[in-house]
């Protein structure tokens, strides 16, 4: 298996049967993102450093106006992708097996948590994993704390309020919160005075 086999599978939606060939894969290049965000966390980079280390994580290049405050991590990189003038702040754990895009624009907050990858619900089959990708759209803003889990797909200009848990899709410039997150408001909402 190559990682062109490894991703076209991941990114099918199809199961990973434990201890088959793709999850073997899996942990093979778990290995090499540790070494990575290893190198990334383990002293200060210059802003060049930081998207030359995160380029070469997730195996395609940034772009200069991509910018990652460390420390990052990650159990895959390969199937990250991420848009223009985008900003990752401290301690975000991307799970990005069943792939990730972040559009152009979006500012993701501390500690947030992207999950691409679910479990089988029946003890028996518990131990295999059910990828579902993530898709972030442009001028996203997404909370400190928050966490996004498998299969959602966030609108454009949409805002995700800290310590929210997004279960379900987002739409465009919709603003949500709590644990599920829910509708709270509309980003074209005038904000009542304080």
């Amino acid at each position: 298996m190559d990682l062109c086999e490894f991703l076209r599978h991941m990114n099918s939606g199809e199961p990973v049967t434990a201890d088959s060939e793709v999850h073997r894969y899996m942990h093979r290049i778990s290995q090499q993102a540790l070494r990575l965000t290893a190198r990334l966390n383990g002293c200060y980079h210059e802003p060049e450093e930081v998207r030359a280390i995160f380029s070469e994580l997730i195996g395609k290049p940034v772009d200069e106006t991509f910018s990652l405050f460390p420390p990052f991590y990650t159990d895959c990189g390969k199937n990250i992708t991420v848009g223009k003038h985008v900003f990752i702040n401290m301690g975000c754990k991307f799970q990005d097996q069943g792939g990730i895009t972040i559009g152009d624009g979006t500012l993701i907050g501390h500690h947030v948590v992207l999950a691409t990858l679910n479990h089988a619900r029946s003890p028996e089959q518990r131990k295999n994993l059910l990828p579902a990708p993530i898709h972030i759209g442009q001028d996203v803003w997404i909370g400190a704390s928050a966490t996004i889990l498998p299969g959602v797909s966030i609108g454009d200009g949409a805002i995700v309020a800290a310590g929210a848990v997004v279960t379900k899709n987002v739409a465009a410039k919709t603003v949500v919160g709590g644990v599920p997150a829910t509708v709270i408001g509309s980003v074209d909402e005038t904000p009542a005075p304080v």
